[in-house]
Parts: C-alpha cells; structure tokens; sequence
C-alpha cells in the first residue's frame, strides 16, 4: 500500500520561504509521476507543480511560476516543494499525489493520480 506523508507547512509571513516535503513509503518513487495539489477554503483542489518520474519534466500552474520549485530524490523517496515569495492567496491545504505515468510525463490531470497525502496547511500572513 502506497502512502504519502506530507510535512513543513506552517504560518509564514508574505514574502517568506516554506519548504514542504512529500515522504513516499509502500512503493518505489520512480514509478511515479508526483503533484503537488492544493485547496484554498471555499475553492476547488487545483494543481500547483508535477514532475515526470525520470524527472526531466516539470509543470507550474500559472500563479506559482518563478516562485516554486518541484523536484525529486527518487533515492530517498522524497518530493520537496520549495515555495518563495508567499503570498497571502497561497493560504490552503497542500496535497501531495502520486500517480503511474509515462516516464517523461507530469500529467496535470487529478484523475491521473491515485496516492494522496492528508494534506498540510500553509497560511500566508499579509
């Protein structure tokens, strides 16, 4: 059974740095694409960043471009996502998902997911 902890969010100001965690246990990490995903409160689950299992591709949604980076230790079964610049409307439950995929795909779809952390939150304070 595949499970996925997530860990390092918290309250940081606007302007601040946090830098999450995916921790990936009951499988090997290179099977998978990852995501990162995250809920805003009153707001659809959206996709913040994925990245290919042979980790050539990336993709950012639109908001987060040049501010956050998603990477890989496929070795440690690790997915950080390094997040700079916070802004308040970053505020939500972060999720992480893994999901099987063509090896140079970072699919940006929900439905190609099928592992989900519990989530963690990070608030932005203005």
């Amino acid at each position: 059974q595949v499970q996925l902890v997530e860990s390092g969010g918290g309250l940081v100001q606007a302007g601040g740095s946090l830098r999450l965690s995916c921790a990936v246990s009951g499988g090997t990490l290179i099977r998978f694409a990852m995501a990162w995903f995250r809920r805003a409160p009153g707001k659809e689950r959206e996709l913040v960043a994925a990245i290919s299992r042979n980790n050539i591709t990336t993709y950012y949604a639109d908001p987060v471009k040049g501010r956050f980076t998603i990477s890989r230790d496929n070795a440690k079964n690790m997915v950080p996502l390094q997040m700079n610049s916070l802004k308040p409307e970053d505020t939500a439950t972060y999720y992480c998902a893994a999901g099987p995929a063509v090896a140079g795909r970072a699919p940006t779809s929900q439905s190609a997911y099928s592992y989900w952390g519990q989530g963690t939150q990070v608030t932005v304070s203005s």
